[in-house]
């Protein structure tokens, strides 16, 4: 026999429930943002593409300028390290016979006076002038800017020797007949002008014709390529007393000789503002000179024009990217107004699934999670495409240098931009009323 249960007479109170119809969590908001944006790839792209456009742009000019940046440095560097210029307050060119200029008030004995008065401090002195000559080999012929200094220069202004030698010490005080020539020089001279068409080899030894005086070339520069600060690979070096005698007789202050340029290589780095103060001290004692601000020349320190050249470089850079940086905004409006194009035509959707039991935040969760997709997939493709364009970059002689920061702070500020534009068109969708969105056709 078979007992039945005895009916309840009360209230049946049901089991609770831990999960809704219509709510999604986040990864199903994932999937229905994906489907979405998969679901109408051209749209997406173009949706994204203002903030695929700001972020490549940033990438790739703080790349660019970083690489400027590092481009200037190293041709400063490459000129020699560690140095004071000091040149006439006028400028002016060499004062030579072949191109005139303003006159100079620099003097050698200027220059004998810096390299015997800091000899614990300096670690060379190389005064120079020059001018540019026609240079000959035979039926070859080049324009070279002839430079007469002293055998410091190698070491002063880096600029050592692939082959043969310096002209040395004697041959300063003997007014010697010798020169060192650049790369380009010796393509000009010796080969067809093409690389490869000639070896240093065969200029050490030669005969060259600067105007009309023949030189001995004792050595030949490696190749320095373009530096930005004049060609040094068209220079012919050879010594200051022979250039001084052959070039530049009529160049003089108050009888003495006089020079466009001396170079002085400290041998501290963290000596050039101290020895630069005592540059122009002595300069002034010897120029009977006693008023700073009215100098009749100017001593310049390395270190701070490397500083000024990167202020420069940076503050380019920090403006063009910045200028760069509101295409991202602009590309976050035009995510914000497809979006609200979107919500509009999914209104019956969103009606269906509020009526299934969607929460407010489910479908703010959906849309949010959508525009945050489009920029921030927006954001990688423009970092790739940021480092492609920055590579361009080598086509103008300039390598880009990547740095993380910048590439992180645009991919970081595209992907607030998607949720910051795309705020609004979730809230909007997550307002409707399902009765209505129901309705709508």
């Amino acid at each position: 026999m078979t007992t039945r249960p005895l009916p309840q007479t009360g209230p049946v109170t049901p089991a609770p429930t831990t999960t809704r119809r219509g709510g999604i969590g986040l990864g199903g908001a994932f999937t229905i943002a994906w489907r979405a944006i998969v679901g109408t790839p051209l749209r997406s792209v173009l949706t994204a593409l203002g903030v695929i456009i700001g972020v490549a742009a940033v990438v790739a000019l703080t790349a660019i300028g970083q690489g400027s940046t590092a481009g200037v440095t190293k041709n400063l560097e490459s000129l020699g390290t560690n140095l004071l210029t000091v040149q006439s307050a006028r400028g002016g060119g060499g004062g030579s016979l072949v191109r005139a200029g303003p006159r100079q008030t620099i003097t050698v004995e200027d220059a004998e006076a810096l390299a015997g008065a800091f000899p614990d401090r300096v670690a060379g002195v190389a005064p120079s002038v020059n001018s540019n000559l026609q240079a000959k080999v035979g039926t070859n012929n080049a324009q070279v800017s002839v430079v007469g200094t002293w055998p410091a220069y190698e070491t002063v202004r880096n600029s050592p020797v692939e082959t043969g030698a310096y002209f040395t010490g004697a041959d300063v005080s003997g007014k010697k007949r010798v020169a060192v020539i650049g790369y380009q020089t010796l393509l000009d001279l010796f080969g067809d002008g093409t690389e490869g068409s000639a070896t240093p080899e065969q200029a050490t030894g030669q005969k060259i014709r600067l105007g009309s005086v023949t030189f001995t070339v004792t050595g030949v520069l490696p190749d320095k390529g373009n530096s930005g600060f004049g060609n040094a690979n068209s220079q012919v070096l050879i010594p200051l007393s022979t250039y001084l005698q052959r070039f530049a007789r009529t160049n003089s202050a108050g009888g003495q000789p006089t020079v466009s340029t001396v170079y002085l290589q400290a041998t501290d780095a963290k000596d050039l503002t101290g020895l630069q103060s005592d540059v122009t001290d002595l300069l002034m004692t010897r120029h009977d000179l006693t008023d700073p601000d009215n100098l009749d020349f100017q001593v310049q320190n390395q270190a701070d024009s490397l500083a000024s050249l990167n202020s420069i470089t940076n503050t380019l850079t920090l403006f063009v990217g910045a200028i760069a940086g509101i295409s991202l905004l602009v590309g976050g409006i035009g995510i914000m107004n497809i979006m609200l194009v979107s919500v509009t035509e999914r209104t019956r959707e969103i009606g269906v699934r509020k009526a299934l039991g969607a929460r407010p935040r489910d479908i703010l969760t959906q849309f949010l999670v959508e525009a945050s997709l489009l920029s921030i997939g927006g954001g990688v493709i423009g970092m790739l495409l940021g480092v492609a364009l920055a590579s361009l970059g080598k086509a103008l002689n300039i390598t880009p240098v990547f740095s993380l920061p910048p590439m992180l702070i645009a991919f970081a500020f595209s992907a607030l931009v998607g949720v910051f534009f795309g705020y609004y068109p979730a809230a909007r969708a997550a307002k409707l009323d399902p009765v209505d969105s129901l309705r709508y056709e």
